[in-house]
């Protein structure tokens, strides 16, 4: 197995492979290398949940048939986990229905051993790029929670709603306080959540309760 480096020190991205057969992962290992990827192998899905995820962007290359959990099954227990890495599977025995349901449950590639090394590679790539939009997508949603959270409740209140569509007039009335008292709480809402106009908090907003 290659090791990753320490935690912090690097952001390049990481190819997961799980495969029970040593000389697949040896040779995936090669593969990757070749073209400087950063790859790390394990004979089974228990030693990847053991090891843990390096905080980079990554891809799973994952064997469909293991002894005890398969592929498939580990596919939805990641799910069930929270993880959310692209998944590419290859096998040696696959069949119409298994690649399937690999894919309606999110994986990006089914590939049959014997299979090109540039198409795995091309799935590979196509699953960093897709994890790389996504942990940046996370990246911002998170600041934008963080916004959202600074405000005091009545601010919260207030921008509940403003994105509604109310006027001043009416979330007064609705809060129960005075419209003087809405234009400044919905001013500190504007600043605190960096939105220049009426859309961006709308969009804010759709973003906060995806």
């Amino acid at each position: 197995m290659r090791v990753p480096p320490p935690s912090g020190e690097t952001t390049k991205p990481i190819v997961y492979v799980i495969d029970d057969d040593e000389s697949v992962r040896n040779a995936l290992e090669d593969l990757l290398a070749s073209v400087d990827l950063n790859v790390i192998s394990f004979g089974s899905t228990q030693a990847f949940l053991d090891n843990g995820l390096a905080d980079a962007p990554a891809c799973l290359v994952l064997d469909i048939r293991m002894p005890g959990q398969s592929g498939l099954d580990f596919q939805r227990e990641m799910t069930r986990l929270g993880i959310r890495l692209p998944i590419i599977f290859i096998t040696g025995h696959g069949d119409i229905e298994m690649s399937v349901r690999a894919m309606k449950d999110g994986a990006i590639e089914f590939l049959t051993k014997p299979f090109r090394d540039q198409d795995l590679l091309d799935a590979i790539h196509q699953g960093i790029r897709n994890d790389t939009l996504r942990r940046a997508e996370d990246h911002v949603t998170a600041e934008l929670r963080d916004r959202w959270l600074d405000l005091t409740a009545g601010e919260q209140d207030v921008m509940r709603l403003v994105v509604r569509g109310l006027l001043n007039k009416q979330i007064a009335g609705s809060l129960g306080v005075s419209e003087i008292t809405v234009k400044v709480r919905r001013g500190q809402v504007m600043r605190k959540m960096q939105a220049r106009t009426l859309a961006d908090l709308i969009r804010i907003s759709d973003r906060l309760t995806e």
